[in-house]
């Protein structure tokens, strides 16, 4: 029973995980490097205007649209809008970037609860008979469980971490090529 608990509460934390990487994945509609790759050089200079006019059509890019329409203002604001966009972007990427990390401790704390409780289970036996070796394997397997959901939770936060810092390298040098566009 033991070890079903700590596997459930180990695939909560995986779960609740993963969803930070989701929410690391799918910050933006659009992938900005890819765009990047399409509005490079004198080929993308001349379909920008088609491309950007996709992008406003497009309901799913509404953080796109949003930036599209900073970088179309003439006026003082545009400067302000622009990074307000950045930082409405910078927020979308940092969405539950603690969860992984807390998720971690979770698992690995009630691996090693639960573990204690299988070690203590196994040692209260009033019988004459006490499988010492066998008391420790399922203490340890129990606990072995829950520094694998913890191993699966560090690794999605260093990959959320990769792909938010990536995306926001990206989207830097999108505004930068989307502001030489329209000058």
């Amino acid at each position: 029973m033991l070890p079903l608990l700590a596997a459930l509460i180990a695939l909560a934390c995986v779960a609740a995980s993963a969803r930070r990487l989701v929410f690391a994945i799918t910050s933006t509609a659009l992938a900005p490097d890819a765009l990047l790759a399409v509005l490079r050089g004198d080929a993308g200079r001349a379909a920008a205007p088609r491309i950007l006019a996709e992008i406003a059509r497009e309901p799913e890019a509404a953080w796109e649209r949003d930036l599209l329409e900073a970088l179309a203002r003439t006026d003082s604001a545009r400067a302000a809008l622009v990074n307000e966009q950045l930082t409405e972007l910078d927020f979308l990427l940092q969405r539950w970037a603690r969860v992984p990390r807390v998720c971690a401790s979770i698992a690995t704390s009630s691996g090693f609860l639960l573990a204690s409780l299988a070690l203590r289970n196994a040692l209260a036996d009033t019988s004459d008979t006490i499988d010492v070796n066998r008391a420790v394997t399922d203490a340890i397997n129990v606990a072995a469980i829950g520094i694998a959901g913890a191993s699966f939770c560090i690794a999605i936060q260093f990959r959320a971490r990769a792909i938010a810092k990536a995306r926001l390298a990206s989207t830097d040098k999108l505004v930068e090529r989307l502001e030489s566009l329209a000058t």
